[in-house]
C-alpha cells in the first residue's frame, strides 16, 4: 500500500507543478506520509521536475536529505 501512496504523490505533484506554493505544500504532506527510502526516490523525482520548472527548486528544503 505504501507504494501506491508514493505513486499517488507523484501524480499529485505533477498536477500542481504549475503553482510553487501548492507544490511545496504537497511536498510537505509527502514527507509526513512516505517511507524513508521513498523520500530519496521523491527527491530524485522532484529534481527531474525542477529541470522543467526551475522555480520549484525551493521545494527541496522540505526534503532534509
Amino acid at each position: 500500500m505504501a507504494r501506491a501512496m508514493f505513486e499517488y504523490t507523484k501524480t499529485v505533484l505533477n498536477k500542481v507543478s504549475f503553482d510553487t506554493t501548492l507544490f511545496c505544500k504537497e511536498v510537505e504532506k509527502a514527507v509526513k506520509r512516505l517511507l524513508p527510502y521513498e523520500l530519496e526516490e521523491l527527491r530524485i523525482f522532484i529534481q527531474n521536475l525542477i529541470h522543467q520548472n526551475p522555480e520549484l527548486n525551493q521545494s527541496l528544503i522540505y526534503l532534509k536529505l
